[in-house]
C-alpha cells in the first residue's frame, strides 16, 4: 500500500505524519527543540536543531508504523512562516533564525513604508510591512550584523531549510512565499520591483513552485540518516496556515478555520485575490494552485493559555502529573464553573504584541475589570474569552471584504476544549464544527505529496476523500447576545491603551520603571 509523509517543523518542534492512501493515520512522532529569547522581543532558533529533530521524528515514525521505505510514496513539507534562513555561498547557516513571532524590526517596516509607500508597497505585494514578515528581518541583519550580510548567498524559510537539507535544492512554494513580503501575489512570482527597491538581490531567493509539485527528491546523504528512500519525490507543501487548510479541507469558498495554535489564526479560501485595503488582513497564494486566501492572525492564542498554565497553573500541572492528566482540562474544567463574560473581567491577549487587527510589537496584555471577587477560574476563562475576542476581530474584517461565512472549522491544539469550541461559537454567533482529522498542518502536507505522487488528481478530491465532520456547535443565543456587549467593550481597550502600552514599552527600554 502507497503512504505519504507529512513533516511540520513548528515553533516548537518538528512532527512527522505518515498516512495510508486511504487517509488513515498510521504514526506520528514529534521532538521538540528549544526556543531562545536573547533580548525582549526577539525570538530565534537553531535550523541545525530542526534537523535534528526531523531525522529523530521521521526515525520513529517510520519504525511505529512499520512501513518499509520502498512503500513510501511522497513527502510533503509544512511549518512556521516567516522565519529568516540565512546560508553562506557552501549552504552554512551563518546565524539563528529570526522567526514569526520576532518583533525587534519595527524601525526596519517603517523604513520599508516610507521607502516605497503603502499604496505602492500594496500593489506590489498586496500586504504591507509587518515585524513578522522576512523581508524586514533582512533589512534588519543588513544593518546590524553586515559582517552576517556580506556572506549571504541563500535565503531560506524553515521548512525549506529542511528541504535543502533533504534534497540539496534551494526551493519554496507560493503559500509560505507570500508571508516573505517578496512575492507578486497576483503573478504567484517574486516581485522585482519589491527587490530592486529594498536592494536585495534576486539570486538570493529559491526556486518558487505551486504547492503540490515536486520541488527535489531524497539525497543518498540524507536517505541514509533518515531512513527515507533514495529519491523520494519532495512537493513544494504549504507554510503552515495554508497546509492547515488544506488538511481542514478548506479548499473552497465560503469555508472558514479558527485555528488555535501557539498563534490565532481565521483563514478563509478565495477563487480570486482581494485585499483589505488598509492591510489588517493577510492576502496570500493559497496551496491550492491558482488559488488565494485572506487570513488574520493573532499572536498569542493557545500562546496565551499556555503563558497561563506556566505562570499561574503549577498547582493543575502538579495534580495532572499525579493523576495522569493534561493541565489545560483542569484549567478549563474551573473555567467552565464560571458564567459566559467572566463577570465583568477582560483579558487583552497581545502577549507578544500583536498583528492583526493591530500591526504593533508594542501592544501587550492585561487583565481589565478584576476585583477582589475575581479567582484564578475567572481569569482562565476571561483568557479563552480574550482569544476568541481577538479571533473575532479577524472574522469582522473578512465579512466586510464581502466574503461569505458559511462554516468555521475549528482546528489546532485550543480547538480540542469544548468549553472554548462553545466560546467560539457564541462569540462569532455563527455555528462551529470539528473534524475528524486533527493532525493539522502535516496532515495537509501528507495530503499535497498525494496530489505531487499521482495518488489523488487535485487537493479537492484529496480532502473530499479523507475529511469528515464530527461535532456540530451551535450557538447558544443568549450567550451571544452577552458576548456582544463584552466584545464591544473588549474593542474599546486597545485604542483606549495604545499610548500606555508605547510609553511602558519606552520606559522598559530605557531601564527604567514605570
Amino acid at each position: 500500500m502507497p503512504y505519504l509523509i507529512g513533516v511540520d517543523i513548528g515553533t516548537t518542534g518538528a512532527k512527522t505524519l505518515i498516512i495510508s492512501e486511504t487517509g488513515d493515520v498510521v504514526a506520528s512522532a514529534a521532538v521538540e527543540y528549544p526556543l531562545y529569547m536573547p533580548h525582549p522581543n526577539w525570538s530565534e532558533q537553531d535550523p541545525q536543531d530542526w534537523w535534528c529533530a526531523t531525522v529523530q521524528s521521521v526515525q520513529a515514525a517510520l519504525a511505529q508504523a512499520k512501513v518499509a521505505p520502498r512503500e513510501v510514496k511522497g513527502l510533503g513539507l509544512t511549518g512556521q512562516m516567516h522565519g529568516l534562513v540565512l546560508l553562506d555561498k557552501d549552504g552554512h547557516v551563518l546565524r539563528p533564525a529570526i522567526l514569526w513571532n520576532d518583533q525587534r524590526t519595527g524601525a526596519e517596516c517603517q523604513w520599508i513604508t516610507e521607502r516605497i509607500g503603502f499604496s505602492r508597497l500594496m500593489e506590489l505585494v498586496c500586504n504591507p510591512a509587518l515585524p513578522g514578515f522576512t523581508a524586514p528581518k533582512i533589512v534588519w541583519v543588513r544593518e546590524h550584523e553586515p559582517q552576517v550580510y556580506e556572506q549571504v548567498a541563500h535565503i531560506l524559510l524553515p521548512k525549506d531549510y529542511i528541504r535543502y537539507r533533504l534534497t540539496g535544492e534551494f526551493a519554496t512554494e507560493v503559500s509560505d512565499a507570500s508571508g516573505m513580503l517578496l512575492l507578486d501575489m497576483r503573478q504567484r512570482a517574486w516581485s522585482d520591483g519589491m527587490l530592486h527597491a529594498l536592494d536585495i538581490p534576486g539570486g538570493w531567493l529559491p526556486t518558487c513552485y505551486e504547492s503540490p509539485v515536486i520541488s527535489g527528491r531524497v539525497t543518498e546523504v540524507a536517505a541514509q540518516a533518515t531512513g527515507l528512500p533514495l529519491g523520494l519525490p519532495v512537493v513544494g507543501g504549504g507554510g503552515d496556515q495554508a497546509a492547515q487548510a488544506v488538511g481542514s479541507g478548506i479548499v473552497r469558498g465560503g469555508l472558514v478555520s479558527a485555528t488555535i495554535g501557539t498563534s490565532g489564526v481565521i483563514f478563509a479560501h478565495t477563487d480570486e485575490m482581494r485585499v483589505e485595503p488598509q492591510g489588517r488582513l493577510h492576502a496570500f497564494c493559497h496551496a491550492v494552485p491558482g488559488k488565494w486566501h485572506v487570513m488574520g492572525v493573532m499572536l498569542s492564542a493557545g500562546g496565551s493559555l499556555r503563558w497561563f498554565r506556566d505562570a499561574l497553573g503549577q498547582p493543575e500541572k502538579t495534580v495532572a502529573e499525579l493523576i495522569g492528566r493534561d493541565p489545560y482540562e483542569l484549567l478549563t474544567e474551573e473555567a467552565e464553573r464560571v458564567p459566559p463574560g467572566s463577570e465583568g473581567l477582560v483579558f487583552l491577549p497581545y502577549l507578544t504584541g500583536e498583528r492583526t487587527p493591530y500591526p504593533d510589537p508594542n501592544a501587550r496584555g492585561a487583565f481589565i475589570g478584576l476585583t477582589v471577587r475575581h479567582t484564578k477560574a475567572h481569569l482562565a476563562r476571561a483568557v479563552l474569552e480574550g482569544v476568541a475576542f481577538g479571533l473575532r476581530d479577524s472574522l469582522e474584517l473578512l465579512k466586510g471584504l464581502g466574503q461569505s461565512v458559511t462554516q468555521v472549522r475549528a482546528s489546532g491544539g485550543g480547538a480540542r476544549s469544548e468549553l472554548w469550541q462553545q466560546i467560539l461559537a457564541d462569540v462569532f454567533g455563527v455555528e462551529l464544527v470539528t473534524l475528524n482529522i486533527t493532525e493539522g498542518a502535516s496532515y495537509g502536507a501528507a495530503l499535497l505529496a498525494g496530489v505531487g505522487a499521482g495518488i489523488c488528481t487535485s487537493i479537492e478530491e484529496a480532502c473530499d476523500r479523507v475529511i469528515r465532520i464530527t461535532r456540530h456547535v451551535k450557538p447558544v443565543p443568549k450567550n451571544v447576545a452577552r458576548y456582544e456587549e463584552y466584545y464591544r467593550l473588549y474593542r474599546s481597550l486597545y485604542p483606549a491603551l495604545k499610548p500606555t502600552f508605547d510609553r511602558a514599552t519606552q520606559m522598559f527600554k530605557r531601564g527604567k520603571s514605570p
